[in-house]
């Protein structure tokens, strides 16, 4: 007897960046040194009916608040039975989900994920946080990130490229189909030359990164997204 194919299910999670909240402490600013350029962690003091408390964060486009993100989320994969990927603020989790030990196991990560976030005093971007379920029969179990469920997605956007739960790359191939029409339109109005020394240049300039970009993850496998490739290359010919 031949055994199920796998099943199984992404979730996409997102943590704030930039002017997040990192931290309590006293009420100071600490500035640091980078190529002679300086770097600033404000402080800021928040009054309530609870009390008053001093926050600690840093400013938007600051050197620091990449450095202190990755300081923070350094040990999210700490105890996580199932495949983490982390990327900046954007962080995946996948595992199988044949069996009810799999399902399982995803909420015990997110629950682990979940207290690591709070620990770290960070912060989740709860809307852009979604699921995908993949594969032919997935059962679709519901999960939650806190107190809140996770909405799940037909499709789903990783790095750019468009992912779907059929794993069909026919939505991708059209996607870049229209982005490049749209960048050969504009080439076509604005830039006078017909030559080919002219717009060999600005074709590998700004079009083919868009047909190329992670084409071994979404290139084309039926022909009519071959076809309709491969027309919007020869527009340029014309």
């Amino acid at each position: 007897m031949s055994a199920a194919p796998e099943v199984s299910s992404v979730y996409f999670v997102q943590l704030e960046q930039g002017n997040d909240v990192f931290e309590e402490g006293e009420e100071s600013v600490t500035e640091t040194r980078d190529r002679g350029k300086a770097q600033t962690v404000g402080s800021e003091v928040i009054s309530s009916a609870l009390g008053t408390k001093t926050v600690t964060f840093a400013p938007q486009g600051s050197v620091l608040g990449p450095v202190l993100f990755n300081i923070f989320v350094g040990d999210m994969d700490s105890g996580i039975e199932c495949t983490l990927s982390k990327f900046a603020n954007n962080t995946k989790l996948c595992g199988a989900v044949n069996l009810l030990e799999g399902r399982d196991a995803i909420q015990g990560d997110l629950d682990r994920l979940e207290r690591c976030i709070c620990v770290n005093l960070m912060k989740l971007k709860q809307a852009k946080c979604k699921v995908l379920h993949l594969g032919h029969g997935n059962p679709n179990y519901e999960y939650r990130l806190g107190r809140e469920w996770i909405d799940s997605r037909p499709a789903e956007k990783d790095f750019r490229v468009s992912v779907n739960e059929k794993h069909n790359m026919s939505h991708q191939c059209a996607l870049a189909a229209h982005k490049v029409s749209c960048l050969l339109g504009c080439i076509k109005r604005n830039v006078a030359s017909r030559s080919g020394e002219v717009i060999l240049p600005v074709y590998s300039a700004l079009v083919r990164p868009h047909l190329e970009y992670c084409i071994q993850l979404w290139s084309p496998q039926h022909r009519k997204d071959m076809v309709l490739l491969e027309q919007v290359q020869r527009r340029p010919r014309r």
